[in-house]
């Protein structure tokens, strides 16, 4: 075997040694945190701006310091679209702990106001929600967590405070 052959084989390991070692510093064996909308709440209505507060939680199930820089969203209420965006906030979730995120929202619906009366007709009656987000974690690289969520919310909870 010639000594050319023996240096591109030499590397080949070497590199094959270098990216198994990589693999690791991406998979911690850590678990995905948990985010979940426990509350939205009414903070002002007006006819064509609302404005909203969506309460989350963060749990984090490991054993190391959570740090989330941002989520993004889209809250469903029904089938009628109550709010999507993006919202960047760094903050830190100790180990085998949780946090509060609060993320103000503006919006207008009254292009779904029709739908939305009818939603909110009987005050007894649960409507169903859905939350898409994504969070974004990570201090040195950005390892992001999908997470979709459904429930129910009473008409009567949205009065303002």
């Amino acid at each position: 075997m010639d000594a050319r052959a023996q240096i591109i084989k030499a590397t080949a390991l070497a590199m094959v040694l270098m990216l198994s070692g990589c693999v690791s510093w991406f998979d911690s064996g850590d678990k995905d945190p948990d985010i979940r909308l426990v509350r939205v709440e009414l903070v002002q209505a007006k006819l064509l701006e609302q404005r909203f507060k969506l309460h989350f939680i963060v749990d984090n199930p490991n054993e190391s310091t959570l740090t989330v820089r941002g989520l993004s969203y889209t809250v469903y209420l029904g089938t009628i679209k109550l709010t999507e965006g993006e919202r960047e906030h760094w903050f830190s979730v100790e180990p085998n702990s949780q946090a509060d995120f609060v993320i103000p929202v503006r919006t207008n619906l009254w292009p779904q106001v029709r739908p939305l009366v009818k939603l909110l007709e009987t005050p007894d009656q649960p409507i169903p929600y859905r939350f898409e987000g994504t969070l974004e974690t990570g201090l040195f690289y950005g390892y992001d967590v999908h997470v979709t969520r459904k429930g129910e919310i009473i008409p009567g909870d949205f009065i303002p405070e």
